[in-house]
């Protein structure tokens, strides 16, 4: 999502700190994008940014067609449970409902991780809001690690790479 608050020092996504976008953005419907994530072959959606409770109603609307389609929703934010809700905002209370997997938190520089999959700083916390996953799926306990899509010539690069990671992979042979 387009837009954080909070700016953590050391984000991993800058470029989607301010709510105006740098360069032109692609702006869809709430029916838009959940018509494109249902299109896919995925398990569910993840929402990221930027931060989805800044945009909690729009998001709450995506989560709500993901969910009657029988798949999942995992929410990364930069608030905590706690202060998610303590919004008491109509919009943040339904994404909140509609989420299975909250990786919640701010990310603090000084205390980066790549032990755990999906967290960025140890002091992030996992929350199992529905049965959809489990703290013992083995998923759960990986380390962290990057993933590389290449599809109709485009590259997409999504996790948090160890350092040195990238030019391993570009001097492989």
């Amino acid at each position: 999502m387009q837009g954080c608050p909070l700016r953590c020092a050391g984000c991993c996504n800058p470029e989607m700190l301010s709510f105006t976008p740098r360069a032109p953005a692609l702006q869809l419907r709430a029916s838009e994008v959940a018509a494109r994530v249902l299109a896919e072959d995925v398990e569910g959606v993840s929402f990221l940014g930027g931060e989805p409770f800044a945009q909690a109603a729009a998001l709450a609307a995506v989560a709500r067609a993901v969910k009657a389609a029988g798949r999942t929703v995992m929410i990364f934010s930069g608030y905590t449970l706690d202060e998610i809700r303590a919004m008491r905002s109509a919009g943040a209370d339904a994404l909140l409902a509609l989420t299975d997997l909250l990786v919640d938190g701010r990310y603090e520089a000084a205390r980066r991780t790549t032990v755990r999959r999906w967290v960025g700083s140890d002091n992030q916390v996992m929350h199992f809001l529905s049965d959809r996953y489990s703290p013992l799926d083995p998923r759960f306990h990986e380390g962290n690690h990057v993933e590389i899509r290449l599809r109709n010539g485009e590259i997409t690069l999504n996790g948090w790479p160890v350092h040195g990671a990238l030019t391993r992979i570009g001097n492989a042979r």
